[in-house]
């Protein structure tokens, strides 16, 4: 059976407002967008590897580190509260009028640098050996349970998921007894190209979950997390891929 064909997507707009130009932000030796970059090069499943940007200096940047940048991504879909659908479309639409034309998209988000090559083969794997699904998405345990949480409506507290029973209600239980939650992280995702072309989504309705481990699923999103994210790489906890390309001076 022939392997479907697949490119990365790495949304890398200029536009970040918590973390100002959080993409290119220096990270150990390199910009943050570099090891995602790396990561998708070495990981080998790709086609072609492509940084969705609406940036000139973004798209050097990746350029110098390997991927392409075949053109930029309109203004009007790199806003606060641009749908991710939007560049996506957008993306594998240019490709399609090319006549370069790919079964499956993958997106990684610069902002999650720990992940590495081999968590992108295993996700990859995993995605080829589900059968029926349209997507998979990398999640994670939740640290905060949505049992806890609460909806404030004219100074009255509502639970956030109105499902436990009323004499046994969630916010009153220890998190231990709780159903597992997880959440998504901004690690990666894979799904089929139909999906985006047939049904105007990135993830379809059928998704299955891809657990990361340690730091794979990582998000540089705060001031916070990249003051972690250097302390993770100085006391060893966290390891960034490897990047073959020299250190990018403008």
């Amino acid at each position: 059976m022939k392997v479907p064909s697949v490119i990365a997507l790495i949304p890398a707009r200029s536009g970040s407002k918590r973390v100002p130009d959080k993409n290119v932000l220096l990270l150990g030796d390199h910009p943050v967008i570099a090891y995602t970059i790396a990561a998708a090069l070495e990981s080998g499943i790709f086609e072609s590897v492509v940084v969705s940007t609406d940036s000139e200096d973004y798209a050097d940047i990746a350029k110098h580190y390997g991927a392409e940048v075949p053109f930029l991504r309109p203004a009007e879909m790199s806003g606060d509260l641009s749908p991710d659908i939007e560049w996506v479309e957008f993306t594998l639409q240019k490709f399609r009028d090319q006549n370069r034309e790919f079964d499956c998209f993958s997106i990684l988000r610069p902002t999650s640098p720990f992940r590495q090559a081999a968590t992108i083969q295993r996700a990859w794997k995993q995605f080829l050996n589900e059968e029926g699904v349209d997507s998979l998405r990398a999640v994670e345990k939740c640290k905060q349970h949505p049992g806890k949480m609460w909806v404030v409506r004219n100074n009255r507290m509502l639970p956030l998921l109105p499902l436990s029973p009323p004499e046994l209600p969630w916010h009153s239980m220890q998190y231990q007894s709780l159903p597992e939650v997880y959440v998504q992280n901004a690690s990666l995702e894979i799904a089929w190209s139909r999906v985006v072309f047939e049904g105007r989504t990135i993830s379809g309705t059928v998704l299955t979950p891809f657990f990361t481990e340690n730091y794979e699923g990582f998000d540089v999103n705060h001031p916070n997390d990249l003051r972690l994210a250097h302390e993770l790489i100085e006391t060893g906890k966290a390891r960034l891929p490897h990047v073959s390309r020299s250190r990018y001076s403008a």
